[in-house]
């Protein structure tokens, strides 16, 4: 179990999925207990589609020192995770195995994700949070363009795992 607590919203709970996705959890873990997201922020919220975390520069540009081997259809791994509301996935670049730390929770189905990227686990309890993290007022990205960037970014004080 996973719990990552964010500031003035309150906890997401998650089942992480060891056995679909046994390098993506593994990865995610170790970074959450060497305190590596504590005082990060989510810097991309799509209503409708997923909040994004992870980033150390707090512009979708960063990651860890480390990436990871894409576990998902695509880079022939057989993950059957589907991107359903509430699923936790790897972003990544155009590079199949560049997922790093940077995370998202799909807010709504985004099923044509599936086979493409590496979804690892399960919101449990907190879908009210991850709801009003979705609903943060949010401006146009500089670089795509995109009504993603959020006025304010959400904080996530800590992942804790259990």
């Amino acid at each position: 179990m996973v719990t990552i607590s964010v500031e003035g919203f309150g906890d997401i709970k998650l089942e992480l999925d060891k056995e679909n996705a046994p390098i993506t959890a593994a990865n995610f873990e170790k970074l959450a207990k060497d305190g590596f997201y504590d005082g990060l922020t989510f810097h991309r919220i799509y209503k409708g589609f997923m909040i994004q975390g992870g980033c150390p520069l707090g512009n979708g540009t960063g990651g860890s020192n480390e990436t990871i081997k894409g576990e998902f259809a695509a880079n022939g791994v057989n993950n059957p995770i589907s991107h359903t509301r509430g699923t936790i996935s790897m972003a990544r670049s155009q590079n199949p195995d560049s997922a790093s730390s940077q995370f998202f929770i799909c807010d709504a189905d985004a099923t044509f994700l599936d086979g493409n990227y590496a979804a690892f686990g399960k919101v449990t309890e907190g879908f009210d949070v991850l709801d009003k993290i979705a609903s943060v007022p949010v401006k146009a990205n500089p670089w795509s363009g995109e009504m993603s960037t959020p006025l304010t970014q959400p904080v996530i004080k800590k992942i804790t795992v259990e």
